[in-house]
């Protein structure tokens, strides 16, 4: 199964591809999607949507994870980031990509085992179960990437339960 991990924002995106056998992960892309600040709104949003789709053309994702919204401060951010998410998400929908949201919280517990572990523990663990020779950067990208291993490691919980066929 190939997975498209997502980090939803509007100044950055990041994303990460991931091919998931077994219980293997192997990587096959990773970076972000930046936008410049002084572009009005409305083109960032369709940077984003333009790149997001070359992203699912190029990769073929057969599922995506990404971040759910929490929010309990600053309004205007969350509507932009909201807009920002629906945006990143419509390419996949009018695919037919599988979408399911994992808050932080879940990232965390999956990737570490502690839903309260500091965000570089996160990232530690994550290059160390990708092989990898350095964490992935900008942090954006760090969290798509551990937002597709967790998409995995739930494909497992899921086929356990009887979720998945």
């Amino acid at each position: 199964m190939r997975i498209l991990g997502i980090d939803p924002g509007y100044a950055i995106v990041g994303y990460g591809v991931l091919d998931y056998v077994g219980s293997v992960f192997s990587v096959v892309g990773f970076g972000a999607v930046t936008t410049p600040a002084d572009l009005s709104f409305e083109k960032r949003l369709k940077m984003i949507y333009d790149d997001i789709t070359e992203i699912i053309e190029t990769y073929k994702p057969d599922e995506m994870g990404i971040e759910k919204l929490f929010f309990n401060t600053n309004e205007k951010t969350a509507i932009d980031v909201a807009q920002a998410r629906g945006v990143t998400l419509l390419p996949a929908i009018m695919r037919g990509i599988p979408i399911y949201e994992y808050t932080p919280l879940q990232v965390k517990s999956s990737i570490v085992g502690y839903g309260r572990a500091e965000k570089k523990q996160v990232q530690e663990m994550t290059k160390t179960m990708l092989h990898l020779k350095e964490i992935p950067k900008p942090d954006d990208t760090a969290d798509a990437v551990a937002i597709a291993i967790t998409h995995g490691l739930s494909i497992n919980t899921r086929r356990v339960l009887g979720a998945v066929k």
